[in-house]
């Protein structure tokens, strides 16, 4: 099984953690995990949520309600993986925030919440989990975006954040390396999650108009994106990488 490892004869299961896994993106890529035979621990700010989409879910797995933007809570899940499952291989940073309006129209509410979410939340989620990925010799994989690349229209304040996650990925994955741990992320473009159907009702653009600036002529699904991951997750030789997942939206 990729998702073992084996102690003395015994058949041990591989523990993944995945941050906002009970929708888009965590939630496929719990999904995977779980398909890979790992343990899994999703988690969110929501039990409601969890209860909608725990019939999803085949395998070993636990729900832990955390909000990344609090450092208390960051170290919660971790300990709480452990507690649970004895230990930790591979952390996701999947929580993350979106905002879309000009920068005029971004307050410093909004400017606070994308960042306390999407880089705060990574970066001590990732600092709690050092020393169990350590033993392990795990690896961590972080959910940047295109915006965090190239920049976009009208979401200077989430770029912003998602650029922060990039520089972050590749320093820690300096700082760990010795260690054999790895850190990587993914760069998706649009991907059909109800985060972006939303957008696209308060812009009024439809999926369509969407699809035309995309080489491959179509916007992604979590599922692609949760494939890339897992991938990261299990390349021994990759660290420090950035996967653009974006249909050819970056070339």
């Amino acid at each position: 099984m990729l998702g073992s490892v084996f102690v003395m004869g015994e058949e041990i299961l591989k523990t993944a953690i995945v941050t906002g896994g009970t929708s888009g993106i965590g939630l496929a890529t719990a999904k995977i995990f779980l398909a890979h035979d790992f343990n899994c621990v999703l988690v969110g700010r929501s039990f409601a949520r969890f209860k909608e989409i725990k019939s999803e879910l085949v395998g070993n797995f636990e729900f832990v309600s955390a909000d990344v933007r609090k450092v208390s809570d960051c170290e919660k899940i971790i300990s709480q993986a452990v507690k649970i499952f004895g230990g930790v291989n591979v952390l996701v940073n999947s929580a993350g925030i979106y905002h879309e309006g000009a920068i005029i129209l971004t307050d410093e509410k909004i400017f606070d919440d994308i960042f306390a979410t999407n880089v705060k939340g990574t970066f001590f989620t990732a600092r709690a989990a050092v020393d169990e990925l350590k033993k392990s010799r795990g690896s961590i994989v972080n959910v940047a975006s295109d915006a965090g690349l190239k920049g976009n229209y009208f979401c200077a304040a989430y770029a912003a954040s998602k650029g922060a996650v990039v520089a972050f990925t590749k320093s820690l994955a300096l700082e760990l390396a010795s260690f054999s741990v790895r850190v990587n992320c993914v760069a998706p473009g649009d991907i059909l999650t109800p985060l972006t159907l939303n957008q696209l009702k308060l812009s009024g653009s439809t999926i369509e108009e969407l699809e035309k600036f995309y080489p491959l002529g179509r916007i992604g699904s979590p599922e692609e994106v949760a494939q890339a991951i897992y991938f990261l997750s299990a390349a021994e030789f990759i660290t420090g990488a950035v996967l653009c997942v974006d249909g050819g939206l970056t070339c």
